[in-house]
């Protein structure tokens, strides 16, 4: 499990390590463009469940910290599903990983 912390209170959320990898390809191309968005997610685990919006920018303080140590392999199509989120008004949110397609 794999932590992102943000903001300059520092605030984490717990996010599994292989789906981190593909939220940081997808928030640091973003941050490279200097483009600003939205990035939602679901606390249906947390008390008061729901869901939290996150307004990202590129001058926000943002860590992406990982349990394992060796880098995890990237599906680009997922990453391409996922920019393509962060891209249209609704803005990011962790979507699942589909199977590879043949």
């Amino acid at each position: 499990m794999g932590t992102l912390i943000y903001g300059p209170t520092a605030t984490s959320l717990a996010i599994e390590d292989r789906d981190l990898a593909h939220l940081q390809a997808v928030i640091l191309a973003k941050f490279r463009r200097g483009e600003s968005f939205s990035f939602s997610w679901e606390r249906s685990n947390e008390p008061g469940s729901g869901h939290t919006t996150l307004w990202m920018n590129p001058q926000m303080h943002l860590e992406f910290g990982y349990f394992g140590s060796k880098r995890v392999p990237l599906n680009r199509e997922w990453i391409e599903r996922l920019m393509s989120r962060a891209n249209n008004a609704g803005g990011l949110e962790l979507v699942p990983e589909q199977p590879p397609q043949d």
